[in-house]
């Protein structure tokens, strides 16, 4: 049982990656000159290009027919989007005002967290061990990345004032869709000529995103800790922060599994709904967080509810995929 847990944590990202971001944060406390602004590593040109590339190639492994063929399941599709996109934002913008344990900066981090779309590669394995819809997952977890595209930093400017956050929305956008979206869209256009000749060294390519990532979260808390941005707050804070992202994952399980049992939904269905509908991408918090959160110091503090969730959303979801699994069986 040891084994297989072990196992399936590997695939949906417990494994090397987690603990480079950690080891980024790390060497960010360690050394901080060398991630922050003044440091002359010209750090923010090779983000732009990493993220150019992260996306562009997350456009060319999309199959636009696989996406058509997917609209048919569209109660599926509709649960899972206005999961994301309502139900956990609406959620987290009721719940807020109680929650007087989490100070106000960290409360912009959940606020931003909630808002974001569903990861990718982490649902499809889940889905796929529980014995779920795979298409619809594939489907869903696509649509998602790029809708978050145009919806988080949406919410964001809405919720801005009452987060105290100094944003515009239209210069933030037109900033998301040269670094972000035009990228996808390119990948999109090179599929059909660019994917069979690259498909053999696929599953290499989430080295780029990784390397990408580890980039942006040690700049960025290498910018914090050189403003000793979290000097003023304790470790038990911290704590509480993560038992809170834990708490709100299962609130957000539960409510997605009594609107299954509503809408009666299937088996397949209904792991995917859930699976789908309570995750939140790090990927996606990190690249558009760094164009809403310009402020490296002030994204730190936001980013780490984001982390805490999204490593306790991969433990706990694998923990109920495999028990998922052996039920079916």
């Amino acid at each position: 049982m040891i084994g297989k847990l072990a196992n399936i944590l590997s695939k949906v990202g417990i494994n090397g990656f987690l603990f480079g971001l950690l080891a980024a944060i790390f060497f960010a406390w360690l050394f901080p000159f060398a991630g922050s602004n003044q440091s002359p590593v010209p750090w923010k040109p090779i983000i732009n290009v990493g993220i150019g590339l992260v996306f562009f190639f997350y456009g060319v492994k999309l199959n636009p027919s696989e996406l058509k063929s997917g609209l048919s399941n569209w109660k599926l599709h509709v649960l899972i989007q206005v999961a994301t996109f309502l139900l956990f934002p609406l959620l987290v913008l009721l719940l807020s005002s109680s929650m007087t344990w989490i100070d106000k900066d960290f409360k912009i981090g959940i606020t931003y967290l909630s808002v974001l779309p569903s990861t990718v590669s982490a649902s499809v394995v889940m889905v796929s061990i529980a014995g779920g819809n795979i298409p619809g997952a594939i489907f869903n977890a696509s649509i998602s990345s790029l809708l978050g595209i145009i919806i988080t930093p949406a919410w964001m400017g809405v919720l801005a004032g009452s987060a105290d956050i100094q944003m515009e929305y239209l210069p933030t956008l037109l900033e998301l869709s040269v670094k972000v979206l035009l990228p996808v869209v390119l990948g999109v256009v090179s599929h059909s000529w660019l994917y069979p000749k690259i498909s053999k060294h696929i599953r290499h390519l989430k080295y780029v995103d990784q390397t990408v990532i580890m980039i942006i979260v040690f700049t960025t808390f290498a910018q914090s800790f050189s403003q000793q941005v979290f000097s003023p707050y304790k470790i038990s804070l911290l704590l509480e922060v993560g038992a809170t992202m834990l708490a709100l994952f299962f609130l957000v399980w539960f409510l997605i599994y009594l609107l299954c049992r509503i809408l009666g939904f299937s088996w397949q269905d209904k792991v995917t709904a859930l699976f789908c509908g309570s995750k939140k991408s790090l990927v996606q918090g990190v690249v558009i967080g760094k164009v809403i959160f310009p402020d490296p110091a002030l994204f730190g503090i936001v980013l780490l509810p984001v982390m805490l969730y999204h490593i306790q959303q991969l433990i706990a979801g694998s923990i109920i995929a495999s028990r998922m699994a052996k039920k079916r069986e």
